[in-house]
């Protein structure tokens, strides 16, 4: 996906090298191409391009991906804001039809 970029040096993604099994699964749901495998282990290698959406942490089995999920989206409000394209943002608490407030990311 290029070379897309959030914001810089504030993505709270992190891998832990020593519980990664090398399933592949984070490169398989990232949608803006962060890891890659490096031998038998995943590798972040785009950190800045993280959004923070959370499906890599969410798909991981061996636990070895902590990020916080729907803190990405502050390029998206500001682009927003700017009138820019790309301002929508819906990761983190949303609400369903009823107004209940639901967690999801849509991302």
């Amino acid at each position: 996906m290029g070379s897309m970029i959030y914001l810089k040096n504030v993505v709270t993604l992190e891998l832990d090298a020593q519980k990664c099994t090398g399933c592949g699964m984070c490169l398989e749901v990232c949608p803006h191409n962060v890891f890659k495998m490096n031998g038998k282990s995943a590798e972040i290698i785009h950190r800045d391009a993280c959004m923070e959406c959370g499906a890599c942490q969410k798909n991981c089995p061996a636990g070895a991906l902590f990020v916080q999920s729907g803190v990405g989206c502050a390029a998206a409000i500001i682009n927003g804001m700017l009138g820019r394209n790309g301002g929508e943002c819906c990761c983190g608490p949303q609400t369903d039809e009823t107004g209940a407030k639901k967690d999801g990311c849509c991302c």
